[in-house]
């Protein structure tokens, strides 16, 4: 048995196990063997989920955790878990979880009290030069490409799709090939391009490395990562802090899906022709859109709440894609409208557009000679 008093306190466990090795039992040479080729597993089990494992009885373990100059399995089992615990915090939370008897109502309602938390932190941190910085610099940069590996990927693509129709080059970095195609793909940018890399935990290291190169290459890069603690934050020339704490996952997305629709929405505030660019992709993506949902999402759009009388409406939002200023409901369910309308909803779509405060009946044929008035205001 290993006298504990004579080693470093800080000493690895499989150093430990390495010097005791000689002089441990057949059955606890089984654990040692069991710990070296499963650490993080062994690191989350119970001394009655290590014992069953291994096959071998709750004393033996205690016994075995002894050997290595621990008290007992709880101070082995931390040696354990040392250098896991950001990994391990999730598996723990769900173990405690599980342990208690909650109704799923409650579970989601405290989830979303998380993701609340969340966003209400990110929102009063929120530095105004930094955001400023952020725009300038995506509006500024020749190429933009984002980066984002594991459950990022996910977040990558939706900013990717948010930023597009407000950038003339925006790319997702990693495709079929995985990260060394994106290495190849970031190898070809200079000053004056950008990336956006995102990282969250569970932080995967090769986001790190290839923001390592970038930076070493005087690439400009503008980070969406949870802390400063986050490996990834000395990397960035900007970086944006998005808390992203979860209840029982690795992260929760909820905070960071909200901060890329806010960059996203900034983007649009400040890019040139953005109105006209978003009125060009609506029409000609009307072919693929349901022309009653259309109208319908307009239709609420378009109605203020909450907002003085005399504010004036700059603009709506069809799904993601801003209608032009002076836009009507009539307008859209025109552009929208099949082949076979007739001309009287012609008629009154073009007086509607000629004076958009004016609320107009849009006459619609349909089966059987009934005629649908459908209102715009």
């Amino acid at each position: 048995m290993i006298d504990a008093d004579s080693l470093p306190a800080d000493l690895p466990l499989t150093e430990r196990i390495v010097r005791a090795m000689p002089e441990l039992t057949p059955a606890q040479q089984r654990m040692a063997a069991f710990v070296l080729d499963n650490t993080f597993r062994a690191a989350t089990m119970r001394i009655d989920e290590f014992a069953a494992a291994v096959g071998v009885s709750l004393a033996t373990v205690n016994r075995f955790a002894r050997a290595l100059g621990f008290d007992g399995y709880p101070q082995c089992r931390a040696a354990m878990v040392r250098g896991f615990e950001a990994t391990l915090a999730p598996i723990e939370s769900l173990r405690t979880s599980k342990a208690q008897m909650s109704a799923s109502a409650d579970i989601m309602a405290a989830s979303l009290a998380q993701a609340m938390e969340n966003l209400d932190w990110t929102r009063r941190t929120l530095d105004a030069s930094t955001c400023e910085r952020a725009v300038d610099t995506i509006l500024q940069a020749r190429r933009i490409h984002v980066l984002g590996l594991g459950a990022s990927g996910y977040l990558a693509g939706l900013l990717h799709h948010g930023l597009d129709p407000y950038c003339e080059n925006v790319q997702a970095v990693v495709g079929a090939g995985g990260s060394t195609h994106a290495a190849r793909q970031l190898f070809k940018l200079r000053e004056g391009d950008l990336v956006i890399a995102l990282g969250f935990p569970r932080y995967v290291t090769d986001t790190i490395t290839l923001c390592r190169r970038l930076r070493g290459r005087g690439v400009p890069l503008l980070v969406l990562t949870d802390s400063p603690t986050s490996p990834l934050a000395p990397l960035g020339d900007i970086v944006i802090f998005v808390r992203s704490k979860p209840r029982l996952s690795s992260n929760s997305e909820a905070s960071v899906l909200a901060m890329i629709d806010a960059l996203c929405d900034a983007v649009a505030q400040r890019a040139k022709h953005a109105v006209d660019r978003a009125t060009e992709l609506t029409d000609f993506l009307l072919p693929w859109l349901d022309s009653a949902s259309v109208a319908s999402a307009a239709a609420s759009a378009n109605a203020p709440v909450n907002v003085p009388a005399n504010t004036p409406v700059v603009g709506s939002v069809v799904g993601r894609v801003a209608t032009p200023q002076g836009a009507t409901i009539a307008s859209i369910a025109a552009n929208a409208t099949p082949p076979h309308t007739n001309a009287a909803a012609s008629a009154a779509t073009a007086a509607a557009a000629t004076n958009p405060t004016s609320s107009t009946a849009l006459p619609k044929t349909t089966q059987g000679g009934q005629e649908r008035k459908d209102k715009a205001s």
